[in-house]
């Protein structure tokens, strides 16, 4: 007897905090319930055979309600019930999330003699993100990148980057990215409010990100994905240095466009750097 329902995420994901409310056709609240660990709903409260209507609700998430059956034996299964995030948007579950470097990169672009682009990555990162469990608003992100990890393609560039002209790595290993809040953008779309430290400065740097889903990995893990794009000035970060070439034309770009493709594991299974 009593009511069973599993709880679930667009993308299939235990929902362990909702909560079910069953009440009969006038209206009247007859069960209350909530979901265990697994999103699962258990109940073995007896019910008149009759139609009900189901209400779930979890923060977060936009209530969801349906029509449920009671038999002669007392029993209603509810199935699966399908939340969705507040205004359409959605972000992995709550808890922690570890970058994968092996599978994730970090790109810069500088347009070079204003005719075509020249693009680096650096190698060496570690970064965590945290989905808050109830405030998607708190959640928050955490990276530092070895500076002197730039890679073009070119050993002279790569020397040059690193030197007091551009990074400066031996005064500034490191770059850091904390963030200080989250905004929904629209579906799937968010932006990361947060604090870029490079080259001694620190400035708040905005994110536009995209969730691009999760799924199970081939070692028994499971991923989600990102994509964030957002554009720096040079000059924002006391990296003035440039070359005047013919027609007055820089030799390099002073906005430089940072793209960021991002794998993350459940748990903090990975060493930082």
């Amino acid at each position: 007897m009593g009511l069973t329902a599993r709880i679930r995420t667009r993308d299939g994901w235990a929902v362990s905090h909702a909560v079910v409310t069953v009440t009969d056709m006038t209206g009247t609240q007859v069960l209350r319930a909530e979901a265990d660990t697994e999103g699962t709903v258990r109940d073995a409260t007896a019910l008149t055979p009759g139609a009900y209507t189901v209400i779930v609700t979890a923060v977060g998430y936009a209530p969801a309600a349906s029509s449920a059956i009671v038999t002669a034996s007392g029993r209603a299964e509810v199935g699966t019930v399908t939340l969705a995030r507040h205004g359409g948007t959605e972000l992995p579950p709550p808890g922690p999330w570890t970058v994968d470097p092996a599978h994730s990169a970090v790109s810069a672009v500088a347009q070079h003699l204003g005719i075509s682009s020249v693009r680096g990555r650096f190698t060496d990162f570690a970064a965590l993100v945290e989905i808050a469990p109830d405030d998607v608003a708190k959640s928050r992100v955490e990276a530092v990148i070895r500076a002197a990890s730039i890679d073009t393609g070119n050993g002279m560039r790569d020397t040059h980057l690193r030197s007091p002209d551009f990074l400066d790595v031996e005064r500034f290993p490191e770059i850091t990215y904390r963030s200080t809040g989250v905004s929904e953008a629209g579906p799937d779309r968010w932006t990361v409010n947060g604090e870029l430290g490079l080259h001694g400065v620190v400035r708040p740097v905005d994110l536009d990100l995209a969730y691009l889903g999760t799924g199970a990995d081939p070692w028994g893990g499971t991923r989600a994905a990102f994509r964030a794009t957002t554009e720096l000035r040079r000059e924002d970060f006391a990296m003035n240095y440039n070359q005047v070439v013919q027609a007055g034309i820089a030799a390099i770009g002073t906005t430089l466009r940072v793209e960021l493709d991002i794998q993350a594991v459940q748990g903090e299974s990975l060493p930082a750097v």
